[in-house]
């Protein structure tokens, strides 16, 4: 999140008013559809209470700073991906303790496991703390904020990889198993978010370049934060499995997914809206 900072200025978010469609469109399938997806993939998969609290934890995760990596390798828009990662973490620090908190409930988790106020307060801090302090330091060394992004970047790769690891070499008895029961669950969740993002831009009549950038922004969620709040701010590892099996699994579908609808950039204008027939 001190990576994403680095990156972001006060004028990502007043860039809202210049794709007011991309951004509307892109943070009501983020806030509210994802996680309606989520809820109906755990539901009609039947998972154990606590996988599913586990996935719908990872939907209600903003996407990262992957994401612009992605929609930047495929050349999507990745002003506007940044603009959209921007607003999506500053309302994450809410949704994501409101989205966990009710599925914790519905599911009839550990009754110990719910984001009370303490908790909830953490994850307002890990999510929005850094992320200030990146901007901070944007703002004021701009150069140095240059210099370190590549090895920021670099690091939150590695921290991700760690961690994921980590939650899977401490369940490591139970990881097939697991793999069994939310890996398609997961790739499901995936696809679902990368094709709804490209959707929802050709509905919105959006180039294409917005809609890859939407698509990559809706469908790469922030799994180290996933990741550290089952870990660190919930204690539960197998909260925590669902979004390191996403982990893995959105490293081939993303690629997968832009390879295919980057191909038809050649010979397309980047100003004509997205056409999915062609």
């Amino acid at each position: 999140m001190f990576g994403l900072g680095l990156s972001l200025t006060t004028g990502d978010f007043v860039r809202v008013a210049r794709s007011p469609r991309a951004v509307v469109g892109a943070l009501i399938l983020q806030i509210v559809v994802l996680p309606a997806v989520a809820f109906g993939l755990v539901v009609a998969f039947d998972l154990p209470p606590l996988l599913a609290v586990g996935v719908m934890l990872l939907a209600a995760s903003p996407g990262g700073t992957t994401a612009n990596l992605f929609s930047h390798l495929f050349r999507g828009d990745v002003a506007l991906n940044i603009t959209l990662t921007a607003i999506n973490s500053v309302l994450a620090a809410f949704t994501i303790p409101l989205i966990t908190n009710l599925a914790i409930n519905y599911f009839d988790a550990d009754g110990t496991l719910g984001l009370q106020f303490g908790k909830v307060a953490q994850v307002i801090a890990l999510v929005l703390v850094p992320v200030l302090v990146g901007m901070i330091v944007r703002s004021r060394w701009a150069d140095f904020a240059k210099r370190a992004d590549r090895p920021v970047r670099i690091f939150s790769i590695v921290v991700l990889v760690a961690v994921t690891i980590g939650a899977i070499v401490g369940e490591r008895e139970n990881v097939l198993d697991y793999a069994r029961q939310v890996g398609l669950v997961t790739g499901l969740f995936c696809l679902i978010s990368l094709s709804s993002g490209y959707g929802v831009a050709f509905l919105l009549r959006l180039n294409q370049r917005q809609a890859i950038a939407t698509s990559m922004e809706v469908g790469i969620h922030n799994t180290t934060i996933a990741l550290t709040i089952a870990l660190s701010v919930l204690d539960n590892v197998m909260v925590a499995i669902p979004a390191a099996v996403y982990s893995i699994l959105m490293y081939i579908l993303a690629p997968a997914f832009g390879a295919i609808v980057s191909r038809r950039r050649h010979g397309s204008v980047d100003d004509e809206p997205v056409d999915v027939t062609a």
